[in-house]
């Protein structure tokens, strides 16, 4: 089994960005559709957005202000989260799209 580790997130102000890091060595993402999902405390996991053959795709929440990409020769996955809002504060994982996740996540607050 894989072991993706999540890195990147943070405390930001409301409009801030951060980019999201999912690093597996030896694991090539583009083998695989592969998305980034989010819980925030008392919900349920939101899908956030995919990437795979069907190319990337996005929840309507955050659409045209995450993108998210692969490097196969770094073995990392990305999200880059711009224009933050405070409801889109939450533990973000990487996992195989329709997997539940099994990594620790990393944790995004976005205040004002």
């Amino acid at each position: 089994e894989v072991r993706l580790v999540e890195s990147g997130g943070g405390s930001v102000q409301i409009g801030g960005s951060l980019t999201l890091s999912c690093a597996a060595p030896g694991f090539y993402f583009s083998s695989y559709d592969m998305s980034w999902v989010r819980q925030s405390p008392g919900k349920p996991i939101e899908w956030v957005a995919a990437i795979g053959a069907p190319g990337s795709r996005y929840a309507d929440s955050v659409r045209g202000r995450f993108f998210i990409s692969r490097d196969d020769a770094e073995h990392t996955l990305y999200l880059q989260m711009n224009r933050l809002k405070p409801e889109d504060s939450g533990l973000y994982y990487c996992t195989k799209t329709g997997a539940q996740p099994t990594s620790q996540g990393t944790q995004v607050t976005v205040s004002s």
